[in-house]
């Protein structure tokens, strides 16, 4: 290397080491074309310079932890989880999602909730307990599924999961209900034939 010192080590100025010339990284405005500070020093400084900057705009650091191998630190609930609890990311350097398979489908459910309904987490829970914990139907609880209008769009409640398929078989006709009803208490209606195949129900 040009202007490289001939002495085989060089004292770091931050530990203060004398060190072999490979510990430092390449700095073509110096006199011996290194770095001053070997590089775990310099690693040290921009680590320390980062969570300064992050600290003073209010957001967390995550702390580095030793992973052991085949294992990821996740970035949101910060839990150590082998690879295998991991979605693939052929962008990611490590080839890994950087949020683990829990993770992700808490956040694809959040997702949906507000693409499908217009409503948070917390807006459905809310509804929730408005129903006082339990389907407003079968009076069972814990309702988890939204029911809504599906010409308007309104969100109408939260339904357990056999009284919202329920509704959806019945084609959330209130009239095929009443019929429904009617012929579980033993009086079903009678429809009356008009014309081969057309039939009117009694008023």
């Amino acid at each position: 290397m040009s202007g490289m010192s001939e002495s085989a080590d060089k004292q770091c100025t931050g530990c203060k080491q004398r060190l072999a010339l490979d510990r430092f990284a390449a700095d073509k405005n110096r006199r011996d074309g290194l770095q001053v500070r070997c590089r775990q020093c310099v690693a040290e400084y921009g680590a320390a310079h980062y969570r300064r900057r992050r600290e003073a705009l209010g957001k967390t650091v995550r702390e580095k932890v030793e992973l052991p191998a085949g294992h990821k630190q996740c970035r949101t609930c910060g839990e150590v989880k082998p690879h295998s609890e991991w979605h693939r990311n052929s962008s990611a350097s490590d080839g890994l999602s950087t949020r683990c398979k829990a993770c992700r489908a808490v956040q694809g459910r959040a997702d949906h909730l507000k693409r499908q309904y217009g409503m948070t987490e917390a807006e459905r829970d809310a509804l929730i307990k408005e129903q006082f914990g339990i389907c407003p139907i079968c009076l069972v609880p814990v309702p988890v599924h939204v029911d809504h209008d599906h010409k308007t769009g309104k969100v109408r409640g939260v339904l357990c999961f056999n009284c919202n398929s329920g509704l959806g078989k019945f084609q959330d006709d209130p009239d095929v209900l009443r019929r429904a009803i009617a012929y579980l208490e033993g009086n079903p209606w009678k429809p009356i034939l008009e014309a081969p195949g057309v039939y009117r129900l009694p008023s």
